[in-house]
């Protein structure tokens, strides 16, 4: 948790000058009982007009000053805790992007999401209430005894006894309270995902007339939630019924053994009403304590679950290698990887090379590990054994920001941001002028839409207002605005129809000199590349070209086959 509020120190002065100010006014509210007292003993008692004037005034005069010390450090509070919750933020999100795949998967983008936003709010706040409540409270508290104490000793021990119980009674909501805080959020995070799920998929349930059972799971998350959150907030609300009744007891207390005392002049009226006042304001203390208490368990909780984050380290490590040259532009050299807490292998003993401008066609059935042999190659995730090196280096030797321009990925989903066209294709390049970026929407074959619609055309969230086509092409269009030297294509042309994606290739041919890996479920798009690895449940169990597979491998057979039609099985006897 240290880590979380390392973020303070460039609060510093905030965090000491608002408590100072706090403590300031809490000083001169503790000394308004006893001047109320004098008031009634010397003025009233008396009949000392000009005193009750004089002191008043006094009264009034700490009241104005005490209102311009509460100020102050509400400022200087909303300064520390916002300014605190800003690099929280930042610091958060700048390493949620140093991320690997490897730890974005083991958070899950949901929860990364919850601790980005609500969990900061929770913490920042719990700073700006810390700042304004953290020593005032306690002060008040401890300064309303000492100055019983010094009105009447035996009157204010019932104001400790009252006290202590009331101590007891916070500690133990604490303590019961702080791990439920921890369960909420990780059902918060539940729920969350939920909704992420449904609004992803939305067009899928209701494809499948399911929207009734989405609602439903939403509706037991929810209710889950709420049931551990009412189990939280009946824990605290305890504390309220109990504190008001232990501390008007002691009132009472006060009152009857104080009354019988100022009967024989063992106390006096003023002195007897400032005890109460003093009562009241341990009171008022207790239940700012309560409350900050109840806060500071859920920033406590929610500090923990950023400092997971802030204190994951990213399993793929920068390396300070920045040129990348050679004749050998990729190599797998006995290559094996397994997902984190997975079993099994999810790639096996993977060994091939690819000299620059060759093109690699993958080819597989569903699961096979198509996805996962590429994702290797920029560094989503690092390999578990063997090595992969490219233009001679081991990868892992790059730096990762110079290794990840030379490579473009163009993923299975098109992912495409709410902007325009053209921003949509600077993120390949943000220097790219418009000639680049028409000439890498021709070879993508998407000019012949995008001319119609314009540059400046608005792209909606996740591209919502484009074709699964249209996405694909301008995701394919960015990859090569950059004019990377090694272009990854991970069936990223499932939508495009024969002639297109046959257009596609030959237009990648011709305008661009980069190395091509695709992975593609049809025969017909790879059956011309320079070589075809074909895998099957992790395994490379066919390395060549089309036609050394064909009488070969009979995976890549029977692939051909079931696309090419009983008419072709003949072939092979």
């Amino acid at each position: 948790m240290k880590v979380v509020f390392s973020y303070l120190r460039n609060y510093k002065k905030e965090c000491f000058w608002g408590p100072f100010f706090k403590m300031l006014e809490a000083v001169l509210e503790l000394f308004v009982p006893y001047l109320m007292a004098k008031i009634i003993d010397i003025g009233i008692k008396k009949g000392d007009n000009p005193y009750i004037f004089r002191t008043t005034a006094i009264i009034a005069v700490m009241a104005v000053v005490g209102l311009s010390f509460a100020l102050i450090c509400q400022y200087l509070a909303a300064k520390c805790g916002y300014g605190f919750g800003t690099d929280l933020r930042q610091a958060l999100y700048s390493k949620i992007n140093s991320f690997s795949h490897s730890e974005v998967d083991k958070f899950g983008v949901s929860s990364l999401t919850n601790r980005l936003t609500h969990d900061t709010v929770i913490v920042q706040e719990g700073v700006n209430m810390f700042i304004r409540l953290g020593f005032r409270a306690p002060f008040i508290f401890v300064g309303s005894i000492v100055m019983s104490m010094f009105i009447n000793a035996k009157l204010s021990v019932i104001l400790l006894i009252s006290a202590v119980l009331v101590s007891l009674i916070v500690y133990t909501v604490m303590r019961k309270t702080i791990p439920m805080h921890k369960a909420v959020q990780k059902k918060l995070d539940k729920t969350a995902l939920l909704v992420r799920e449904n609004l992803d998929g939305v067009r899928v349930i209701r494809a499948f007339s399911r929207q009734a059972n989405e609602v439903e799971r939403f509706n037991a998350g929810c209710d889950d939630l709420a049931d551990t959150m009412v189990r939280v907030n009946k824990i605290a609300a305890v504390s309220n019924p109990l504190t008001f009744m232990l501390l008007n007891l002691g009132i009472t207390a006060v009152l009857w053994f104080g009354g019988v005392t100022v009967n024989v002049g063992g106390v006096t009226a003023g002195e007897l009403t400032a005890l109460v006042n003093y009562m009241t304001q341990i009171l008022l203390a207790i239940m700012m304590v309560t409350n900050l208490m109840l806060l500071l368990t859920r920033t406590f909780a929610s500090a923990n679950r950023i400092a997971e984050v802030l204190e994951c380290e990213p399993t793929v490590i920068s390396g300070d290698v920045s040129e990348l040259f050679g004749e050998e532009c990729i190599s797998f050299n006995n290559v094996s990887f397994a997902y984190e807490g997975a079993a099994d292998m999810s790639l096996n003993n993977i060994t091939f090379s690819l000299k620059h401008g060759e093109k690699l066609g993958i080819i597989g059935s569903t699961g096979s590990g198509k996805t996962t042999l590429v994702n290797l190659i920029p560094r989503f995730y690092d390999v578990t054994e063997g090595s992969i090196t490219v233009y001679g280096n081991d990868i892992q030797d790059y730096k990762i920001g110079e290794l990840r321009r030379t490579i473009a990925t163009v993923p299975q989903k098109s992912s495409l941001f709410s902007g325009t066209v053209r921003e949509n294709l600077q993120l390949g390049d943000e220097n790219a002028n418009d000639k680049s970026i028409v000439r890498a929407l021709k070879t993508a074959q998407a000019w012949d839409f995008v001319e119609q619609i314009g540059l400046d055309a608005h792209i909606s969230q996740s591209g919502k207002n484009l074709s699964g086509g249209q996405k694909q092409r301008i995701s394919i269009a960015r990859a090569l605005v950059g004019m990377p030297r090694i272009i990854i294509l991970d069936d990223s042309t499932s939508a495009l129809d024969y002639e297109t994606d046959m257009r596609l290739r030959q237009a990648l041919s011709k305008n661009t000199n980069s190395t091509i890996i695709m992975i593609s479920q049809r025969v017909d798009s790879i059956k011309d590349f320079d070589k075809i690895i074909v895998m099957d449940e992790g395994n490379a169990v066919g390395i060549g070209t089309h036609d050394e597979l064909l009488s070969a491998c009979e995976v890549y057979r029977e692939i051909y086959i079931s696309q090419k039609g009983a008419s072709h099985e003949a072939q092979f006897g």
